[in-house]
């Protein structure tokens, strides 16, 4: 259920038509995960059982029209491990 579903509305604009990220034009969303192994944990050799989301801001050359970007991690106990965030370049609707 989303927040918008209970009446929360965050922000004055309407969504889009699949309230996603994937709405906003360039944007694009990729996932895996991977699942590999059985059984009692070995160092080094599984099982193993992660994944990554990334999020592609749009549809030019990062390197040369770099964006404000951050990440963060949250480990597998459920506590949150490190934030880091970069910025390349100011960006162009911040003040």
């Amino acid at each position: 259920m989303r927040a918008r579903d209970l009446g929360i509305v965050i922000g004055s604009l309407e969504p889009g038509p699949n309230n996603a990220i994937t709405d906003v034009p360039g944007v694009s969303v990729g996932h895996t995960t991977l699942i590999a192994g059985e059984g009692a944990l070995r160092v080094g050799q599984g099982p193993v059982r992660t994944g990554v989301t990334v999020i592609q801001l749009h549809e030019g050359n990062i390197w040369k029209e770099p964006l404000f970007a951050g990440c963060h991690r949250l480990n597998g106990n459920g506590e949150m491990t490190g934030l880091e965030s970069m910025q390349r370049k100011k960006p162009s609707l911040m003040p």
